[in-house]
């Protein structure tokens, strides 16, 4: 119906006659001259018409936001003075000579190129919100992204190769979606939370080289780059160790910046231990481009008789720490309150502080509430390790070790962003050497830091049962870019007495190993090859390479924060027959 797409005119048309189809972005009148902004995919297109061309003219008269038209013409220059530097056809417009009107449009329920649309508006309308430019833009990002992945991913040997979407119910991890079966009354399938066990098996059926670009499936609470479902790059290798893991995928992620996106990263990428993450900036996925650290001080303040330093500084489990903050003493005291108020979600109790006026003159020369619970030579000290200035400030936390980093952490970055200390660059980082475990106290038990089929860094399952839990380091690695997690990955457990021993430190004993992971520990038997693997959050990746405010901007037709779609309005009930086809009874929802 075309003989081009409206973002491909340009200069090398001059008084050829083209035709385009498209939507109306913009209609203006002239006094007597018509002009039509036509969109499609590649872009928009000013269309003239002029009363000469009476038919036309009538036509283009009439048409409104987002009729969809069919526009023969000529290609001419634009008139000295009108060129549109920023658009790829604004070189020149196109006389209209007929135009054809496929299809009306009834108003939409917002412009185009209208600012500050709800997002509830936008995805209960999505397909007019993906008529968008920037969502255009978008998803064709995406699509080069996946193309490039196939590609890169092919020529290393590779196989691509798709896994179940219905499968068995685990224990770890996030809460399953399941299925209710109707041929198996009473039983139910899970969509999978990832390719796991699956790729795991690959390797054991000597594939060596597995991927796939798939959907996952999380009952989980959300944010702004968490979705219900979401797609992972799912990547496994026989025969190959964390150096050989990680090298392959870094080049993969540095040759796919550079070529989709224009972004240099260095080369290699720095590595950071979890252990060191954690201590410099209270979690383990750091903005490397925020010039802010925590510094421990703990062994400062234990014997002080401010019980909340001293507290937390003499339990094994505490943790008293400083942020300093470039520039901070010109904070209000209406802003640090509401940066308590901040901490507060993390479960901090406060925030105490110190403002560095002149520090070579001691406490003299500071400002703070705290100060006359403070001996000056741990003033002294503070100081000194902080490396504070005048015209800084330091903010403190003390607390259980995790109430201070998870509060610290955010606090760093929400400072950062506030005070315009992000560099503008790209801080990648590998974070290595990851807890084995991770003790919840209000369970009372060990759990998987990421899951029960990575690998600890001892050999022998008697040297992993003697050791402390909470001194066991496992064979996992992460990749940070920006403060934001792109993939995660491990070397996994290949041999059937190292996965059993794993299973039994976690509390699952050998029935319930059978019961739930039989499967795999029968595959162990028969010969399974060392390996590993990494999965990456692809919709993670595109909204940092687009610079979007949340995964839901690069995802086609995503759910909200609640996990509904306003589009379709799913989840809904279903009728009671269906619901008899499952063997299920839905128990009415008691108000009051």
């Amino acid at each position: 119906m075309r003989t081009h797409y409206c973002g491909e005119v340009s200069e090398g048309l001059l008084d050829q006659e083209v035709e385009v189809c498209g939507w109306v972005h913009r209609r203006r009148d002239h006094g007597g001259v018509i002009f039509i902004d036509l969109r499609d995919r590649e872009g928009l297109l000013q269309v003239v018409f002029d009363p000469d061309r009476e038919a036309a003219f009538a036509t283009a008269d009439r048409v409104r936001p987002e009729w969809v038209l069919k526009i023969k013409g000529r290609v001419r220059a634009r008139p000295e003075g009108t060129i549109n530097t920023t658009l790829r056809s604004g070189q020149v417009e196109v006389l209209g000579l007929e135009v054809e009107v496929l299809n009306e449009a009834k108003t939409p329920p917002f412009q185009l190129d209208e600012d500050g649309v709800g997002e509830d508006v936008r995805l209960r309308h999505r397909y007019i919100d993906l008529r968008r430019p920037e969502m255009q833009h978008n998803l064709r990002k995406r699509a080069q992204v996946t193309g490039f992945m196939h590609r890169f991913l092919d020529d290393q040997g590779f196989v691509d190769i798709e896994t179940p979407m219905l499968t068995r119910a685990t224990p770890e991890g996030a809460r399953d979606f399941l299925v209710p079966s109707r041929l198996h009354a009473g039983s139910f399938y899970a969509l999978p939370q990832s390719p796991q066990l699956f790729k795991q098996l690959l390797m054991m059926s000597g594939f060596d080289r597995y991927y796939q670009i798939v959907r996952c499936f999380r009952d989980e609470d959300l944010r702004a780059d968490r979705q219900p479902e979401f797609t992972q790059l799912d990547i496994e290798t026989s025969f190959m160790d964390e150096a050989g893991i990680t090298g392959l995928v870094e080049k993969m992620v540095r040759e796919l910046m550079a070529e989709v996106a224009g972004i240099e990263l260095p080369d290699p990428f720095p590595r950071m231990t979890y252990a060191e993450a954690v201590e410099r900036f209270g979690i383990d996925r750091p903005d490397l481009r925020i010039p802010m650290e925590l510094v421990s001080v703990g062994d400062l303040l234990a014997d002080v008789e401010f019980k909340v330093f001293s507290g937390p500084a003499n339990d094994p489990r505490g943790r008293v720490a400083a942020l300093k903050v470039p520039g901070g003493n010109a904070l209000t005291r209406k802003q640090i309150d509401e940066y308590t108020q901040f901490v507060g979600r993390y479960g901090a109790k406060g925030l105490a502080y110190i403002k560095v006026n002149d520090p070579s003159l001691g406490a003299e020369g500071l400002q703070s509430p705290i100060l006359k619970f403070l001996p000056e030579s741990a003033i002294a000290e503070i100081l000194q390790r902080t490396g504070a200035q005048a015209g800084d400030l330091i903010f403190f936390g003390a607390d259980k070790a995790k109430v201070v980093n998870d509060a610290l952490a955010a606090l760093r970055v929400q400072v950062g962003h506030d005070l315009n200390l992000v560099a503008d660059e790209w801080r990648p980082v590998w974070v290595l050497d990851f807890p084995m475990f991770e003790y919840d106290e209000a369970d009372g038990r060990f759990y998987a830091l990421h899951h029960p089929f990575t690998a600890p860094q001892v050999d022998s399952v008697e040297a992993f049962e003697s050791a402390d839990p909470e001194a066991l380091l496992s064979r996992a690695y992460d990749l940070v870019l920006n403060g934001t997690e792109l993939g995660g990955g491990s070397i996994r457990i290949h041999r059937p007495e190292m996965q059993s021993a794993v299973f039994a430190r976690l509390g699952i004993d050998q029935a319930e190993a059978q019961e739930k992971f039989g499967f795999l520990l029968d595959a162990l038997d028969y010969g399974a090859p060392p390996h590993g693997g990494i999965a990456f959050g692809l919709d993670r990746i595109i909204m940092l390479m687009t610079g979007a405010g949340s995964i839901r901007d690069v995802m086609a037709f995503p759910k909200t924060q609640t996990g509904a779609c306003l589009l379709t309005e799913a989840p809904a009930a279903v009728d009671a027959a269906a619901l008899n086809d499952l063997h299920i009874r839905v128990n009415p929802i008691l108000k009051g």
